[in-house]
């Protein structure tokens, strides 16, 4: 299952309601602990996140809020007794705050460190996408493969069924029947991760063709000149994002804490979103991707 579980929404300051920044996102065999900020391993318990489940743990950058919860993290995953390797991605500049953290754990996880100082795929499917923000900052997107979907009246047509039709996925051809004749291509489907940015080129990459875009939305249009001074999305440049990418379902969060009610701010995204589905996320909400989409659409 591909499924998201966010962990805390709010931005510099945590509220009653809000705890800091943290994502987690299970992705078949992967589990990827996104921006994991103070509290994360609390909340992980009230999400029935198991520690055993972190396989990745993504930094955008290093602003408290986005890694203070990385040494409970790593120091529950040791108590828990986590055996598998846990692969730990962050912009190279913040290598000095990250092997801090890492020390304050105490050790006791095969945590192995993979510093990233320019746009790469920095794991089968992962890539990462430098933002614009006060310091060095960059995006997540993990992408499936494409692959094709199969169209049971061509199928049936060329007379293929049970075991053919597996053959026919394995090897692309049976017999006089080619994978292609029978099927339609399938985009694969993708996941964007964007927290602080002003608007940039790499924000809008990220969210190209995006099924589950997740963004940050720290501010209201009506206060764009804090965004633009502290670099940060307001909602509707958020929704924006989500439109000019064709992202199918946009969720905001890293709210920050002057906002008690952020109604407004869903309607400020969801006014420039395009088709986009636009949801504002609370704590321990969980969104599980879009179907895939069908055909070439």
């Amino acid at each position: 299952m591909r499924e998201l579980v966010v962990l805390g929404t709010a931005s510099q300051v945590p509220t009653r309601a809000r705890n800091h920044n943290g994502y987690f996102l299970s992705w078949d065999g992967e589990g990827l602990l996104l921006d994991p900020g103070e509290g994360t391993q609390r909340q992980m318990i009230h999400a029935g996140v198991a520690s055993s489940r972190v396989t990745r743990i993504c930094l955008t950058h290093v602003h408290g809020d986005h890694c203070f919860g990385l040494p409970g993290v790593l120091s529950r995953m040791a108590v828990d007794g986590v055996q598998h390797r846990v692969h730990l991605h962050y912009p190279a500049s913040g290598e000095e705050t990250v092997r801090a953290l890492v020390a304050v754990a105490g050790g006791g996880v095969d945590l192995r460190l993979h510093p990233h100082g320019t746009a790469s795929q920095v794991a089968d499917g992962l890539d990462v996408v430098p933002l614009r923000h006060r310091i060095e900052t960059y995006g997540y997107r993990l992408r499936e493969p494409d692959g094709r979907t199969l169209l049971a009246d061509r199928l049936a047509a060329a007379g293929l069924s049970g075991p053919a039709v597996g053959e026919l996925q394995r090897r692309g051809r049976v017999g006089s029947v080619r994978l292609e004749d029978v099927s339609v291509p399938r985009p694969g489907q993708r996941f964007a991760f964007v927290m602080d940015t002003a608007p940039c080129a790499g924000a809008e990459e990220l969210a190209e063709g995006a099924d589950l875009l997740v963004t940050e939305a720290t501010f209201a249009d009506d206060d764009a000149d804090l965004a633009t001074a502290y670099r940060h999305l307001t909602a509707g440049q958020a929704g924006a994002l989500a439109g000019g990418g064709g992202a199918r379902r946009l969720v905001l969060t890293h709210f920050s804490s002057r906002y008690t009610d952020v109604a407004p701010l869903t309607g400020q995204a969801r006014a420039r979103a395009g088709d986009a589905d636009v949801v504002a996320a609370a704590d321990l909400d969980r969104f599980r991707l879009p179907r895939r989409r069908t055909g070439a659409s």
